[in-house]
């Protein structure tokens, strides 16, 4: 099988064209996770983020929202079988959220992949899945989004900048989830 090209440095912030392949390395990494954590069912492992919107350039890293049923608990086992499949804990300091990592190699420079540990059917996972469906569902909201994340230029910052540069516009999508 072919592999897509994935890979961001550290603040890089590098958009790349749609590509097919970036859901069936979901998918292999979706075994992978229910393999070393087999309590979990498929349904709390969701492809997240522009890799999952079809049609829209993105950065080439693969982001996963793992949702575990007892955050409190599952938290703290969740780590070392993450790290048999090469995912690294980050020191991502966010409220009811775990972050991991893989990397390229063993250098650590280059992320292709992330995992969002979160509670399970929690506001904040009803929010990324939300946003996922919606721009999927609707062309007009993501060539909008596209064109935001193209207006951000690497002289206006770096990741947390383009976050940044984001988040009004995405907490506005949160809020159709809401009205709905």
């Amino acid at each position: 099988m072919n592999r897509p090209m994935l890979g961001l440095k550290r603040d890089e912030v590098k958009l790349v064209q749609h590509d097919p392949l970036w859901k069936e390395e979901f998918e292999q990494i979706q075994e992978q996770i229910m393999q070393v954590l087999p309590q979990l069912r498929t349904e709390q492992i969701q492809h997240i983020g522009s890799t999952a919107i079809m049609d829209i350039q993105a950065k080439p890293v693969i982001d996963i929202a793992l949702g575990v049923e007892d955050f409190a608990e599952q938290r703290c086992h969740a780590e070392e079988p993450l790290r048999t499949i090469g995912f690294y804990r980050l020191r991502v300091q966010r409220q009811q959220e775990i972050v991991f990592a893989r990397f390229t190699d063993s250098t650590y420079e280059v992320k292709t992949h992330f995992i969002h540990l979160i509670p399970f059917e929690s506001e904040h996972w009803k929010n990324m899945l939300f946003f996922r469906d919606y721009l999927n569902a609707h062309a007009e909201m993501r060539m909008e989004y596209e064109r935001l994340k193209q207006s951000f230029t690497m002289d206006q910052g770096d990741i947390e900048q383009y976050t940044e540069h984001k988040e009004q516009w995405i907490q506005h999508i949160f809020t159709k989830r809401v009205a709905d």
